[in-house]
């Protein structure tokens, strides 16, 4: 027979930042030329889920254009049809993010 204690392990998740559920139209592409249109639907300091109308591949380097923040690089770490989510090359400022997360919250 075997006996052991266990302790639990605390669960805190894998996010090392905060995220906001938002709503925020974008477009992704470079100057004058957008890919498609996109609707951010979760940000972090880090990076964004997206809703796109064209389908993007892990791997991808983006431009993402936000609102009053302008084009940010960012890349696709994970896609699934018609939504994916991204890793902005550089993080978003706190002011920056909470501007944004405070512009379009879902259901606002």
């Amino acid at each position: 027979m075997f006996a052991a204690e266990f302790e639990p392990a605390e669960v805190t998740g894998h996010r090392s930042t905060s995220r906001a559920a938002v709503s925020i139209n974008a477009r992704v592409g470079r100057g004058g030329f957008y890919r498609t249109l996109c609707k951010v639907t979760d940000l972090s300091m880090h990076g964004a889920r997206l809703q796109t109308y064209s389908a993007m591949r892990k791997g991808d380097t983006i431009w993402l254009t936000l609102p009053l923040i302008g084009q940010i690089a960012a890349t696709v770490m994970w896609a699934d049809d018609y939504e994916a989510g991204c890793r902005f090359g550089h993080p978003l400022d706190a002011d920056a993010y909470e501007t944004l997360a405070a512009l379009a919250t879902p259901n606002s």
